[in-house]
């Protein structure tokens, strides 16, 4: 017992509904390492991405799911619930993308060499990841703002939407890296360095709110936020023009996909993604912007 007579295991963060998710979390990705690890195995650089975002999400929801329960976290020099729910958000985006991944490339149609054992171990493998998207997208939705509720600035859509424009970010430099024909143009590097400075400006903001340090700021932490998102729009709005132009157009590149273009190494394939993700996060910013109008900014002092 502490001395204001409560308990040192806080129940709450696990016989709420909210620690039920994270258990269900913490055993869907237990099972889905045990399949992977017995028979299901993995190689190549997308298996290793998927193992990765696996065990990343196991551990930080263990260390997450403990602290809670220990009450440590408020010793933690972070706001603890801007923590949570953004690393909840990414793990459900994490999720979806290893779920699209293993099955496109692990999954075939037919037995594969390891034999049959191997293609029902996959299967369960794919099964439990999109199972898990679920737990963590509940927990998204039970800790996300409530109108009327005083909430840290990552638990609103705002906020949501930051760490949907950083992973979408993460996509378009994954496309990126396999297509070095990005630096025949001017026009095209351009492209690369908005990618880049409005990635890093949306991690800025993401750090700075998860630490807690947005009151420190020698300036308006809500007027900044919502000046950079209105430049960060008109910036993805000129590259979602640009792009595709010096991409393919007739002069510049081809509208057709190269008949002897290799599955999951091939520039025109990598330049479509690039093309249409710089829609998908051109309209994220978007979005972000009309809500950004909407949100009372609170110092973290206080969540």
């Amino acid at each position: 017992m502490d001395h204001q007579g409560g308990h040192y295991l806080n129940k709450a963060a696990a016989l709420s509904p909210l620690g039920s998710a994270r258990m269900c979390q913490l055993f869907l990705g237990c099972s889905i390492m045990a399949l992977v690890s017995h028979g299901a195995g993995y190689s190549a650089s997308y298996g290793t991405f998927c193992m990765f975002v696996w065990c990343f999400c196991f551990a930080v929801t263990l260390v997450v799911f403990a602290l809670d329960v220990t009450r440590l976290h408020s010793c933690m020099p972070i706001s603890w619930d801007n923590f949570t729910v953004a690393f909840a958000m990414l793990a459900t985006l994490m999720y979806i993308t290893a779920t699209v991944v293993y099955p496109v490339y692990f999954l075939e149609s037919e037995c594969p060499a390891e034999g049959c054992a191997a293609w029902g171990y996959r299967i369960a493998v794919t099964v439990c990841s999109g199972l898990c998207c679920f737990p963590y997208g509940a927990e998204v939705l039970l800790t996300r703002a409530k109108p009327g509720a005083v909430v840290g600035y990552m638990a609103t859509v705002s906020g949501l939407l930051k760490v949907v424009q950083g992973f979408v970010a993460c996509i378009l430099f994954g496309a990126l890296a396999n297509d070095d024909e990005y630096t025949k143009y001017v026009a095209t590097q351009y492209c690369v360095v908005v990618y880049s400075l409005c990635f890093t400006l949306t991690v800025v903001v993401v750090a700075l709110t998860v630490s807690g340090r947005t009151a420190a700021l020698p300036f308006p932490f809500d007027r900044f936020v919502v000046i950079y998102t209105f430049f960060a729009v008109i910036l993805y709005l000129s590259t979602a023009l640009i792009w595709p132009i010096f991409s393919f157009d007739q002069k510049y590149g081809t509208s057709d996909r190269p008949e002897d273009c290799p599955r999951g190494a091939c520039p025109w394939d990598s330049k479509l993604v690039v093309a249409v993700f710089t829609n998908v996060n051109m309209i994220l910013y978007f979005v972000d912007l009309v809500y950004s109008q909407r949100i009372r900014f609170v110092s973290n002092s206080v969540v």
